[in-house]
């Protein structure tokens, strides 16, 4: 059980903060009301900073002073060390952490710094056993969620994990579990009920980190009525997260790069990363995020901040 205010990171894959045209960006063709009650507004490349009492949305800059598209092996590693890994290897590289980077997120990932100060962490992204053989197997081709894991030896939720409200699904509803990967007992969920669910996750553990990556996918389809039902789903996802309030509780949400929120294209876009934040301590994040290399710094800083406080320290 946390000894403070619980803090969970909505990692989301291929989000930028794009144009204020509803042809080509989804964000503004779908409601989203829980993002906009939550945050304020939706942001756009002419009004991209948006306060709402404590909460705000911001830009975060995810091309790191390197020239060309940025993408998700070097984004996420940025994203969840504090280190600039475009830089590091002189370009940006993905999908998956290029061999350069492993010692650095190895070395350094949130997982493995939060873990070394005290916190009690938690990846709530259940696997089916499909993914366990793959990784026995030898494979090395993981995203850097998993690896981070696997490097940290932070448990990967199970099949059980989702039965027993200890994990929920990549894919939020769990749809395919039941049709595709071969577990007819574990059936679809609203939305809605798999955030009241994370809710729960993130209220026994220090810090929780749950990874969406269909907004990125959508993005790639260029398929708008995709692209809509997928942001649909991760708002109602939020609204189940938020609706009992956000007390004893920081929301943080970010991606590694633009893609979703321009459909005319079909790879990532330039734009910067759509980056929020939330809940009690979302005030400590102003003016600490602007880059996708600040957001893993910054919540450091605050588990150090709390845990000097509290006198936690390992």
């Amino acid at each position: 059980m946390s000894r403070f205010p619980h803090f969970l990171f909505l990692f989301l894959d291929g989000v930028g903060i794009g144009e204020q045209d509803s042809g080509v960006n989804p964000f503004f063709s779908s409601t989203l009301e829980n993002i906009r009650n939550t945050f304020g507004g939706i942001p756009s490349k002419k009004r991209s900073f948006i306060e709402n009492g404590s909460a705000f949305v911001l830009p975060c800059d995810a091309l790191l002073g390197v020239e060309g598209l940025p993408q998700s092996g070097t984004g996420q590693v940025s994203l969840f060390t504090g280190v600039n890994a475009a830089r590091l290897i002189g370009m940006h590289f993905g999908p998956y952490p290029h061999s350069q980077t492993r010692a650095l997120l190895e070395e350094k990932n949130i997982f493995k710094i939060l873990k070394n100060l005290g916190a009690d962490v938690h990846f709530a992204n259940a696997f089916p056993g499909q993914f366990f053989e793959y990784v026995e197997s030898g494979q090395r081709r993981l995203s850097a969620t998993t690896l981070s894991c696997i490097m940290s030896g932070v448990p990967v939720c199970t099949a059980d994990s989702l039965r027993n409200g200890d994990g929920i699904s990549a894919d939020i509803t769990a749809e395919r579990w039941h049709t595709d990967l071969g577990y007819p007992d574990i059936k679809p969920m609203k939305a809605f009920d798999t955030g009241k669910v994370l809710r729960q996750i993130a209220g026994r553990h220090d810090f929780t980190l749950f990874e969406f990556f269909l907004t990125d996918k959508a993005g790639h389809a260029q398929d708008k009525t995709m692209a809509e039902k997928v942001l649909a789903m991760f708002d109602e996802f939020l609204g189940g997260i938020v609706d009992s309030g956000l007390e004893n509780l920081t929301i943080l949400i970010s991606s590694d790069h633009g893609n979703i929120e321009d459909l005319s294209i079909k790879t990532h876009t330039l734009n910067p990363s759509f980056t929020s934040v939330a809940g009690e301590q979302a005030e400590f994040f102003h003016g600490k995020l602007k880059s996708i290399c600040d957001v893993t710094p910054a919540i450091v800083e605050l588990f150090k901040k709390q845990f000097a406080r509290e006198g936690v320290f390992n």
